[in-house]
């Protein structure tokens, strides 16, 4: 589901890198290609569903139209959480795709153990590669987590925003005025809580939130580069704080066994909803008719603005043949081409990864089509990523179970995020 971004990606691949090792095999097994002048075949897996694989498939299609050296198969294996599963049990088997869809967060992982394909040879270096306007026009966020160790390991492809759902119908009856921070949301929780209704929803987890705050108070959970773990500092506690008031005091509710917070929202049970932009398509599809709702950017905190950008990439697997990565890198760049990314976003809610292709005619035209898209490509110059590390998918587990014991353990932040400090610390310590 588009809805399913970084968080979707919560199972640990520690136990299925260590079985797996290397992985590799000089070609693909499912893929045949050739240097004779015929056509060389590609094998693509993606998470997409829905909605979203339909897009993803007339994406795939205009590809295959559009010239014919290559032809891409994508074939859909389920959610992120099956399809990382999937990936790492072909890396075992040395059964690979050419290419695949993951989070730039698994890269670190997936780099240590040797079966992804350095990038730079195709998209810096190769005649085919992008130029230097190509890498100025994409967003530094997007192009700046497709980079580790100094390599490009990924392109970026499905990127989203989270934003602030309101629903209108609601604050007119209530009489609310539109919040721009979270202090707002704060005061606005306390002056509605004898109707009933929560300021805000969050999804089963708000971790994304959580980081979110952090950020906006100016401290990474992990800073880049150097790797120092900030999660219990005074500025994290502050943040996890500020959710954990909001909850414990009803003027703020998570999603539960829902998972994600548009059917509070939808229902009226929340005024506001933190959630993915790549909702947008599924809000639409579950919100009453008659219910006027709309989004903003997510609210500034101690004065200033961030947001998390979210989504998946797209890797090349070593085990393709000099043809089929080829053709793999031809694909990889017509996604991120300005007509395609645009198109892409028009079809999903993703945002678009060029800056030509958001000011471009047509999307603006698009835009004014669909208020709702606005917020997430506003969004955009205060957009942050996560630090990627090796074990980042241990740590993204520990991170959900603190805020899990935080929310259904009764724990205190203190405790919670000193356990994962300590946590955290350890499983860098022991992948340097």
């Amino acid at each position: 589901m588009g809805k399913v971004l970084l968080g979707a990606l919560t199972v640990s691949l520690v136990a299925l890198l260590t079985a797996c090792g290397a992985g590799n095999s000089n070609s693909s097994t499912s893929d045949k290609s050739s240097g004779d002048g015929k056509v060389t075949t590609i094998s693509f897996w993606h998470g997409m569903t829905g909605p979203y694989q339909k897009a993803l498939n007339e994406i795939i299609s205009d590809f295959n139209k559009s010239q014919s050296q290559y032809k891409v198969v994508g074939t859909a294996q389920g959610n992120y959480t099956t399809l990382q599963q999937k990936i790492m049990a072909a890396a075992k088997s040395k059964s690979l795709p050419v290419i695949a869809q993951t989070t730039y967060t698994t890269v670190p992982d997936y780099s240590k153990q040797g079966f992804i394909e350095p990038l730079d040879a195709y998209m810096i270096d190769g005649s085919n590669k992008l130029t230097s306007a190509d890498l100025k026009d994409i967003y530094p966020a997007f192009l700046n987590s497709s980079k580790y160790e100094g390599k490009y390991y990924s392109i970026p492809m499905s990127k989203s925003t989270r934003i602030m759902y309101y629903n209108k119908t609601l604050m007119d009856k209530l009489g609310v005025k539109m919040p721009t921070s979270w202090e707002d949301i704060q005061k606005i929780g306390q002056q509605i809580k004898s109707k009933g209704v929560a300021a805000v929803g969050f999804d089963k987890s708000f971790d994304m939130e959580f980081e979110g705050l952090a950020r906006q108070a100016g401290n990474p959970l992990v800073s880049p580069k150097s790797f120092k773990v900030n999660v219990d500092s005074k500025k994290s506690l502050e943040a996890a704080n500020l959710i954990m008031d909001m909850v414990n005091d009803g003027t703020a509710k998570t999603a539960g066994e829902d998972i994600y917070g548009d059917k509070n929202f939808t229902s009226g049970k929340t005024l506001f909803y933190a959630g993915s932009s790549a909702g947008i398509t599924h809000m639409k599809q579950g919100a009453p008719k008659d219910l006027e709702w709309g989004t903003m950017p997510l609210p500034s905190y101690k004065s200033e603005k961030a947001t998390e950008l979210a989504g998946n990439d797209i890797v090349m697997f070593k085990s393709a043949t000099a043809d089929q990565k080829k053709a793999a890198w031809a694909f990889m760049k017509y996604l991120m081409s300005k007509p395609v990314t645009a198109k892409w976003a028009e079809l999903t809610g993703y945002v678009p990864l060029r800056k030509s292709a958001l000011e471009d005619q047509s999307f603006q035209d698009y835009l004014k089509k669909d208020p709702t898209a606005k917020a997430a490509v506003d969004s955009l110059p205060f957009g942050f990523q996560s630090t990627a590390f090796v074990g980042f998918s241990e740590y993204r587990n520990d991170l959900l179970t603190a805020v899990d014991a935080m929310l259904t353990k009764h724990e205190s932040t203190r405790k919670a995020l000193g356990t994962l400090q300590n946590q955290t610390e350890t499983i860098i310590k022991s992948n340097q």
